[in-house]
């Protein structure tokens, strides 16, 4: 590997449930009480909910042993509460009352500001941040990774039951999640200006209060001199959530290495294409990043790994992305197994105890 290789880091969000599956009110205290020995804990915006953040990772096996370490942990401190830690995009149970919100006076500003937005779509999702040298150098990456967006979601759609049901989709989250008004796939960006004249329009219009409430899929940390993918799903093990890491990793590598311009993609067709995606996932057809006509997944993600694959090698993860490819191909993702498990006996229980009962970080398809 060489030394000019690409960092990055995962971050993940997880519901806490009781015993029965229910949503619990004591994240907050979860989080508070969990060591960290490596990587970050930190609250979220319900109290049902926690999130865990890798340290900046260099190879898939430190970025996998510390999402273990970091799930481990924070099942072991819901469990000393008697809950359990569950990694599924939408909570798979139907609740009786609203999430509570984290006591937190940015947290509450935005639940009362936005309603029963904040209040229901309660989401959890798996956050790549892929390390660059400047701001421009993001819009490129943003402009150039549009097309891969829809193959991207399929790997770690994990919500196909919400609510007691089954929705249809193999990411519901992802439909959810976007009913925030800055949520969603990014507009192919003339510039950087043009990407802070629209954040700081959102801004005039109090659709977001500050610029960490820029949510679109794909988006220029503020925080870290980073890209940040924000638009999967938490991933069933922390296999599946590195194996997205260092595809996109690869695919912002390759992109970083080529010349050329954007594809000439409408941000209209480009969410009608992720709408596809989230709807079959992995098992399903999703539109291919060259053409947009549908095609299996599975072939749609075979031609990303090839398109990326001189990226991988040089990070050493090629044959790690080739292994994880085969095996979410033939196990099915975190929706697939959540709807094999829901039609035994369509119990959403069923999926809370496959997810969370040992307690949700055993190695995966993917890894």
């Amino acid at each position: 590997m060489n030394d000019d290789v690409l960092t990055f880091g995962i971050e993940e969000e997880f519901f806490v449930v009781d015993r029965d599956g229910r949503l619990s009110q004591t994240g907050d205290a979860v989080v508070d009480a969990a060591d960290e020995e490596e990587g970050e804990l930190q609250q979220e915006l319900t109290r049902s909910q926690a999130e865990s953040a890798t340290g900046i990772c260099t190879t898939h096996d430190e970025a996998e042993h510390q999402l273990t370490t970091l799930r481990a942990e924070l099942a072991r401190s819901a469990a000393h509460r008697g809950c359990r830690l569950l990694p599924s995009g939408c909570a798979p149970l139907s609740e009786t009352a609203l999430p509570a919100i984290t006591p937190n006076p940015r947290y509450e500003r935005m639940a009362e500001h936005f309603g029963a937005t904040a209040r229901t779509s309660h989401t959890c999702g798996c956050h790549v941040h892929i390390a660059i040298p400047d701001r421009e150098t993001g819009i490129r990456v943003i402009n150039h990774i549009r097309p891969f967006l829809p193959a991207l979601l399929t790997v770690t759609a994990n919500s196909a039951i919400c609510d007691g049901y089954d929705t249809g989709y193999a990411s519901w989250r992802y439909q959810q999640w976007n009913r925030w008004p800055s949520a969603g796939s990014p507009p192919l960006f003339a510039s950087l200006d043009h990407y802070d004249g629209i954040v700081d329009a959102w801004l005039r219009a109090g659709a977001i209060l500050d610029r960490a409430m820029v949510y679109w899929d794909v988006r220029l940390s503020e925080k870290q001199p980073t890209v940040e993918f924000r638009f999967a799903d938490v991933a069933a093990t922390p296999g599946e959530a590195v194996l997205l890491g260092v595809l996109i990793r690869g695919l912002v590598g390759t992109i970083l290495a080529s010349e050329g311009r954007p594809a000439d993609l409408s941000n209209e067709v480009l969410r009608a294409q992720i709408w596809r995606a989230s709807r079959e996932g992995v098992s399903g057809r999703c539109p291919h990043f060259r053409t947009g006509d549908l095609a299996p997944a599975s072939d749609v993600l075979d031609d990303v790994v090839t398109f990326a694959a001189g990226a991988l090698d040089e990070t050493g993860d090629l044959d790690f992305v080739r292994d994880g490819y085969a095996r979410l191909v033939a196990g099915g993702s975190g929706a697939d197994r959540q709807r094999a498990r829901f039609e035994k006996r369509r119990r959403a229980e069923d999926v809370v105890d496959l997810l969370a009962g040992r307690p949700g970080f055993r190695r995966s398809p993917a890894g």
